[in-house]
C-alpha cells in the first residue's frame, strides 16, 4: 500500500525553502502514522553544487518546525540498513541523473521500492518526484553523469515532469516544455505524463490520489493535453492503469 507525496518543487514563488510544503508534509506523515516522524531518512544524492552535509542541514532546518527526526543516508555506515530502518524516506531535488547514478551505485533502487510499496511513506520534490516515475526520461535536467539505466523507482505507473511551465516567452525559439513532452510521447505513445507546476503536487494515500496546491496540473498522453482536478476521471484512473 503506497503512501506518496510527490511535490513539484522545494519553493513556491518567493517563499522560503520548503515553506509552502511544511504543513503538507506534516499532515501527510501524521495521516500515515504517528511513527512516521520517528526516523525519517533524507537522501541528498541529487545535490551536485551543494555538499551533502549542507543539503541535509538545509532540509533539517526547514523541517524543524514539524518535529520530524531526520537523518541523512550519506552519513550512514550502511545505506541499505538505513533504508530498512527508516520510518519515512525523503528525496530532495537537484540533478536527477546524479541522483539515479548514486542510487544505482549503492544498489538502493530495489530496496527503496520494496519498502515504499509496503507502506513506508515517501516524500520527494523536484528530482525526488521525477525519480518516482518508471524512468527519468521526463526530467528537465542536464545529463551530467550517465547512470546504468534510465529506469527509476517505479513507484507510480506514469511519468512526472516537475517544474512544469506552460509558457512560451516572446522571442524564444527553443522547444517549449509541452513540445518536449510531446516528443517523449511520440516515441512512447503508451505513456502518461503529469506536468506539475511549482507549488503543486500529487498525494497518494491508501491507494487514493489527490492533487496538492491550487496550481493547475496537466496530464499528457496520446490523446493530448488535459487539465486534472480532484474530481476528474483521469485522476481516478491514474492508479489503475
Amino acid at each position: 500500500m503506497r503512501n506518496l507525496l510527490l511535490l513539484s518543487s522545494s519553493r513556491e514563488g518567493s517563499s522560503g525553502y520548503l515553506e509552502h510544503a511544511q504543513p503538507i508534509i506534516e499532515q501527510f506523515l501524521g495521516n500515515v502514522s504517528p511513527n512516521a516522524f520517528d526516523n525519517a531518512l533524507f537522501i541528498p544524492f541529487a545535490g551536485v553544487t551543494i555538499g551533502f552535509d549542507d543539503y541535509y542541514e538545509t532540509v533539517k532546518k526547514a523541517l524543524s518546525s514539524i518535529n520530524v527526526q531526520l537523518s541523512s543516508i550519506h552519513t550512514a555506515d550502511d545505506p541499505a540498513i538505513a533504508i530498512k530502518k527508516a520510518s519515512a524516506i525523503i528525496i530532495g531535488g537537484g540533478n536527477t541523473f546524479h541522483l539515479l547514478h548514486q542510487l544505482y551505485q549503492f544498489d538502493l533502487i530495489g530496496l527503496i521500492r520494496e519498502r515504499v510499496m509496503n507502506g513506508v511513506p515517501y516524500i520527494g520534490w523536484s528530482a525526488g518526484s521525477n525519480i518516482a516515475s518508471p524512468s527519468i526520461m521526463t526530467t528537465n535536467d542536464m545529463p551530467i553523469i550517465q547512470p546504468p539505466s534510465f529506469h527509476a523507482l517505479q513507484l507510480v505507473s506514469f511519468q512526472i515532469n516537475p517544474h512544469y511551465l506552460d509558457q512560451h516567452p516572446p522571442g524564444f525559439n527553443g522547444e517549449t516544455r509541452e513540445q518536449r513532452l510531446n516528443e517523449f510521447l511520440t516515441v512512447n505513445p503508451d505513456a502518461t505524463v503529469l506536468g506539475l507546476p511549482e507549488g503543486s503536487g500529487l498525494q497518494i494515500t491508501n491507494e487514493q490520489a489527490s492533487l496538492v496546491g491550487d496550481k493547475t496540473v496537466y496530464q499528457f498522453d496520446a490523446k493530448g493535453k488535459s487539465e486534472l482536478s480532484n474530481d476528474s476521471e483521469q485522476l481516478k484512473h491514474l492508479l489503475t492503469d
